[in-house]
């Protein structure tokens, strides 16, 4: 099936476009893991600050900046 025809089926809702996908290879790429990290509160607060700076969740923007960081890391060594 091509993909405007998927994309109409989909859009129309009125067939089960399951039955046109393999899902035998199917995966979930990046997939997340929850963790608890304790910060202290001068932390939180630039945090929220920059984060609505910016006109983002706190969460995005520890995730970008650790990504950053991990990214910088890595290819250094």
């Amino acid at each position: 099936m091509k993909a405007k025809a998927f994309d109409k089926k989909f859009d129309e809702g009125k067939d089960d476009i399951m039955k046109h996908v393999d899902m035998s290879s199917a995966a979930r790429p990046n997939q997340s893991k929850r963790v608890n990290v304790d910060f202290p509160v001068w932390m939180i607060e630039s945090l929220d600050k920059e984060a609505k700076h910016l006109g983002v969740t706190r969460q995005s923007i520890i995730k970008v900046w650790l990504a950053e960081r991990l990214e910088k890391t890595a290819a250094n060594h």
